[in-house]
């Protein structure tokens, strides 16, 4: 089986309906039930074991976290009619000086849970006029709707979630 494609070389197209709303925040609302499944038998020196500069485990769960900000910024550029979304630290600067091998783990699963369910929360609070706006993206350089960022962070999910199991297994 393939690795895990990088995910600055994902292209995305955001074609499917409105319709699908509610399972993209059910897809985003099941994260950290997700992650919490994949790591709970993880030993502790598994986690934080780093190969080279890569991240640890850990570290990735960590980044999920550290993410939750940016995302919920962009809700707000939908909420409030933004010209462009909020560009992310591509250096992930937060991520690399956050410490978070050395954090208990359920402290940041723990956190993790409860930013996502404010982020899912938040959104669905949101009325027709502002999910159907369409704001482009600072990095793929093309519009979304709501629902195209939160597939968009639900892929980001993803893609972290399996980059953590191919660690786990090899």
């Amino acid at each position: 089986m393939s690795a895990v494609p990088a995910w600055f070389e994902r292209k995305f197209e955001f074609a499917f309906p409105e319709e699908l709303y509610l399972n993209v925040c059910m897809r985003l609302r099941g994260t950290p039930a997700r992650l919490e499944e994949t790591l709970r038998n993880c030993p502790r020196e598994r986690l934080v074991q780093k190969a080279g500069e890569r991240w640890s485990i850990q570290e990735h769960a960590g980044h999920l976290l550290d993410l939750e900000l940016l995302w919920l910024t962009r809700v707000e550029d939908f909420a409030a009619g933004r010209t462009q979304l909020t560009a992310a630290d591509l250096a992930n600067r937060k991520t690399h000086e956050a410490g978070h091998n050395a954090r208990a783990l359920e402290e940041i699963l723990r956190e993790f849970r409860r930013e996502r369910l404010h982020l899912v929360e938040r959104a669905q609070g949101l009325d027709a006029v502002t999910s159907g706006r369409t704001i482009p993206h600072p990095r793929l350089k093309q519009p979304m709707r709501l629902i195209d960022h939160l597939y968009f962070v639900a892929e980001h999910d993803d893609h972290h979630l399996a980059r953590m199991w191919e660690m786990m297994r090899t």
